[in-house]
């Protein structure tokens, strides 16, 4: 029986459609609709009238001078969620790429499939699409046969040690002032790295706020006599959790160690709650020495090789690129 493929772009008309990764589900399609800048696309591939599988992207402009917000980027996490175990899942992939792909590309400068735990899955499908990878790295903590503190680096364990000691208190998010003092905080701590891009706020306010019921994400804080001086993001996605956003004033607070003070409450409430993995979203090229991979390591996670797939939309810098990284 054949694949139907079928776009929804709007929220009010998505199906209820099973699964159980935040990156590819209906709430996170929902958050995405109602943040400036972005443009969500669910594709829902049918056998008769039963949803087998699903993909999810999202097209955005930066909301910084640099890199231009003229230029829209379309971003996918994962390969997508698969519902039944008899069809072949590459197969429904590489259909579900070729359909986003021309539909998306006009669209979007630059299309970019992101934390792919299967580093060849759909090799063949991602280059008859004109797609070229760039080796990544990801590092995550193993949480199901290890405790936190046994990972940690010494040193890294003493800087957690004299903060507490020093009066800095954690604690998850409870009320909409502490939600502003945060992003504001985190904004700033951002605004700073070209590299990384900030979304919208009410990104951030919806994840926390729309979906109480279920622990979709979580927002941490680490306070100093009473003001938020750091706090990191989590999203939490089939048994596992995905530190999306962290920062601290660490310039102002250094012998406070905020921004470890941030990534280890996460990292601790993942491990209390029963999440198997804990993984950094973006750890960075492996060729390329990054302080940010360095401090997370600290952490005791492991480095695993992967890839991220790129496709331009301008034909011959595409080209090259192929060329390039082939």
């Amino acid at each position: 029986m054949p694949i139907r493929l079928i776009t929804y772009r709007k929220g009010n008309v998505l199906p209820a459609l099973p699964g159980r990764r935040i990156e590819h589900s209906n709430e996170l399609f929902h958050v995405y609709e109602q943040t400036a800048g972005y443009h969500p696309h669910l594709i829902v591939a049918y056998q008769d009238k039963r949803p087998v599988a699903k993909l999810l992207s999202v097209v955005r402009k930066s909301t910084r001078i640099f890199p231009p917000s003229i230029i829209k980027r379309c971003e996918i996490y994962g390969y997508g969620e698969y519902f039944d175990e008899n069809l072949n899942k590459e197969t429904l992939f590489g259909e579900m790429l070729d359909y986003l792909t021309q539909n998306i590309i006009q669209q979007s400068f630059l299309i970019e499939f992101r934390n792919l735990e299967e580093p060849l899955f759909g090799y063949k499908h991602f280059r008859r699409n004109h797609y070229f990878s760039i080796n990544w790295i990801r590092v995550y903590n193993s949480l199901h046969n290890r405790v936190p503190e046994k990972q940690l680096e010494p040193a890294r364990k003493r800087q957690i040690n004299r903060a507490v000691c020093r009066g800095a208190t954690t604690k998850i998010l409870e009320t909409e002032e502490e939600l502003d003092s945060f992003l504001k905080m985190l904004k700033k701590s951002y605004s700073s790295k070209i590299r990384k891009h900030f979304p919208d706020i009410n990104f951030f306010r919806q994840l926390a706020t729309r979906y109480p019921e279920k622990e979709t994400s979580r927002i941490f804080l680490v306070e100093y006599k009473g003001k938020i001086i750091g706090g990191s993001f989590c999203i939490y996605s089939d048994g596992n959790a995905y530190l999306w956003f962290s920062g601290g004033m660490r310039k102002t607070y250094p012998w406070l160690y905020p921004g470890v003070m941030a990534v280890w409450t996460a990292l601790t409430h993942a491990y209390s709650n029963g999440y198997q993995h804990f993984e950094f979203m973006d750890a960075g090229l492996p060729f390329k020495k990054i302080g940010y991979r360095d401090f997370i390591l600290g952490f005791g996670g492991k480095q695993v090789s992967t890839r991220r797939w790129f496709r331009f939309r301008w034909k011959w810098l595409n080209r090259l690129s192929c060329w390039l990284y082939k």
